[in-house]
């Protein structure tokens, strides 16, 4: 759990941790390169949640990987089952990590969304429903990390 205090937007506890697998963490069904340690890194402060639809059936290798188990969605309405999965987690809770247009409205119900820009591209969607921008998910899990950071970013 992270408490942070945002001048201009007040207190928040993130708890939840909500990750976008393919082209946020992983490239093509493959976990990304030394994405492993700074997320397990996030263990003891954040339940870590990975959301897919599993497109290159190469999940449970990312589950092993990195001791997780995945929510896979189901086939139609990805965007809108991402956006109700933060809901029900408590979206004043949750920092939410993705960058496809199917994570638009889970970016945007999170408290704090951040999209990030990898190999596979930003939807314009997720970049104007997001709270940061980054360039990587290492990037994003360097904010949390070093929670000052993102009061930095944040504060208005």
């Amino acid at each position: 759990m992270i408490d942070l205090d945002i001048p201009g937007r007040g207190a928040i506890r993130l708890e939840h941790l909500v990750l976008d697998v393919n082209g946020t963490i992983a490239k093509d069904g493959r976990l990304i390169d030394k994405v492993a340690r700074p997320l397990n890194a996030l263990k003891d402060r954040f339940q870590i949640h990975l959301l897919t639809a599993d497109t290159y059936g190469k999940q449970d290798s990312i589950d092993v990987m990195l001791g997780l188990k995945a929510v896979r969605l189901k086939p139609g309405n990805e965007a809108g089952q991402k956006a109700d999965y933060v809901r029900n987690l408590g979206a004043e809770k949750v920092v939410a990590v993705g960058n496809g247009a199917n994570d638009a409205a889970m970016l945007k119900a999170a408290v704090i969304g951040i999209a990030v820009l990898g190999d596979e591209g930003l939807a314009v969607e997720a970049l104007q429903a997001a709270d940061i921008f980054v360039l990587s998910a290492l990037d994003a899990f360097n904010l949390l990390e070093f929670p000052a950071r993102l009061v930095a970013t944040l504060r208005r």
